[in-house]
């Protein structure tokens, strides 16, 4: 054996599939899913690409288990809670989830052999609805309309120019208003100084239409 082959044996003996993924997970986090290929992997493990097989088939069986390590860190639903506050609570948790790793937020429910952790996250939002009366379907209706508003969310607020309530009011100070002269936009004028006057948090805007969406689901558990 040559001292090069010696050398990648002994960098990749400290692999497992764990380490693979968490490696795999941090470099979608900062190059995106697009970013990602066998071989950037090894070269961040500084690990031959080949040795990677050994710990995930092809690039679909490790997707599915990066997908897996992003529902394993939402929170799920406290069983002791009411209905309403254990879906508020798991959702705002998916959201701070899915803005860490916003390339996972089109692959979550997309994988076709999921994980455990992934099986086990909807295992538990389904029993905290089906607990809180929904009717097996009605439940599905829930679980899908809850799962379109978070990720829906998280996808706009991963494109916004913005980050916090500060850079909004100055964004639209400095470059929105001008672009409204009241004349012309009366009311996307009016709006944004609206916005500016109130210190308008983008972050609040996300419990609103979650409360909104917990209770237009409240007269459905009840009927059923």
């Amino acid at each position: 054996m040559s001292a090069r082959e010696q050398r990648q044996v002994a960098s990749d003996a400290g692999l497992s599939k764990p380490r693979v993924v968490v490696e795999a997970v941090r470099l979608a986090d900062r190059e995106g899913v697009e970013g990602l290929s066998m071989r950037r992997l090894a070269g961040a493990l500084g690990a031959g690409a080949m040795s990677l097989y050994h710990y995930v088939a092809n690039k679909e069986e490790l997707l599915d288990a990066m997908i897996d390590l992003v529902f394993d860190e939402i929170e799920l639903p406290p069983q002791e809670a009411d209905w309403q506050s254990a879906m508020r609570q798991r959702s705002a948790s998916a959201r701070r989830v899915l803005a860490s790793h916003p390339w996972a937020i089109s692959l979550m429910e997309s994988r076709t052999a999921p994980g455990p952790a992934n099986l086990r996250h909807h295992e538990a939002v389904t029993a905290c609805l089906r607990r809180a009366g929904f009717s097996p379907l009605m439940a599905t209706h829930a679980n899908w309309l809850l799962d379109s508003y978070v990720y829906g969310f998280a996808l706009q607020e991963a494109s916004l120019p913005f980050d916090t309530a500060d850079e909004l009011a100055d964004m639209t100070e400095d470059v929105f208003l001008p672009l409204l002269p009241a004349d012309e936009f009366p009311y996307l004028n009016e709006s944004a100084a609206a916005l500016v006057a109130a210190g308008f948090d983008p972050a609040e805007q996300f419990v609103f239409g979650l409360d909104l969406v917990l209770a237009a689901l409240e007269p459905l558990r009840a009927s059923a």
